[in-house]
């Protein structure tokens, strides 16, 4: 697994650090259940700080692609692939709103009439 950041990107570290590990997870190097390494071993190799990891792998979590276990750290989760294609599937879908000018209150009204039915 290769986990990269640019510091003379605009984009912040913690961001380019998620976008890392999501390549990693699209191309297959990482799979469900794979264990991430520690966010001081990372920081040390990166020369971050180890918050800008944890914030990183925190913004996995949220998205539903890592799993963060006290004692065992970040494992990709189960569905880590299937998270991944429905967050592209939504960027499409909001960049698409954006361009006929749906609001945002209206998107998400029809996302949750959709989903209920």
């Amino acid at each position: 697994m290769l986990l990269r950041v640019d510091p003379a990107s605009e984009a912040p570290l913690f961001a380019q650090l998620a976008a890392s590990v999501r390549r990693e997870i699209a191309r297959g190097a990482l799979t469900a259940g794979d264990r991430l390494p520690a966010a001081r071993d990372v920081a040390a190799a990166l020369d971050v700080n180890v918050h800008t990891v944890l914030r990183a792998y925190q913004e996995l979590r949220e998205e539903g692609v890592v799993d963060l276990r006290r004692g065992r750290g970040a494992v990709v989760a189960t569905g880590a692939t299937v998270a991944l294609e429905l967050r592209d599937a939504v960027r499409v879908l909001v960049a698409d709103a954006r361009r006929r000018g749906v609001a945002l209150p209206t998107l998400t009204a029809l996302i949750q009439e959709e989903y209920r039915s």
